[in-house]
């Protein structure tokens, strides 16, 4: 699914440099430049079943990272917050209901502190 495949580039944007040269590499170019197991496989003269398990390797460890720092996990969060932050900010500058108006400048004030006490 698509969410599956933005998380599995999510999670090599944010610990991807902690991979080890070689596994960089390859679970890079299966991520970042869409490869098949044999595309890799056929480019570095390995086997198919080694990149494939490279590459469930790769998945393991990125996964174990984001289970211990929860970078991803943070960083959806806040991007959804921000999203609604934009959101009200779009209505604020077509409303003509000042009392609406100050309602959404509270909502942004409290998600904005949110996301401060966060960090």
């Amino acid at each position: 699914s698509l969410d599956r495949i933005v998380e599995k580039a999510l999670l090599f944007d944010f610990y991807g440099e902690l991979l080890t040269e070689n596994q960089k590499e390859v679970y890079g170019e299966h991520i970042q430049n869409d490869l098949s197991v044999s595309e890799i496989a056929d480019l570095r003269g390995i086997s198919r079943q080694g990149v494939h398990d490279m590459i469930r390797r790769c998945e393991k460890i990125l996964a174990e990272y984001e289970d211990r720092l929860h970078l991803v996990e943070h960083f959806l969060t806040v991007k959804k917050m921000v999203g609604v932050i934009h959101r009200y900010a779009e209505e604020i500058s077509t409303c003509g209901d000042k009392e609406k108006m100050q309602e959404r400048i509270a909502d942004i004030k409290r998600i904005s502190s949110e996301i401060l006490e966060q960090y």
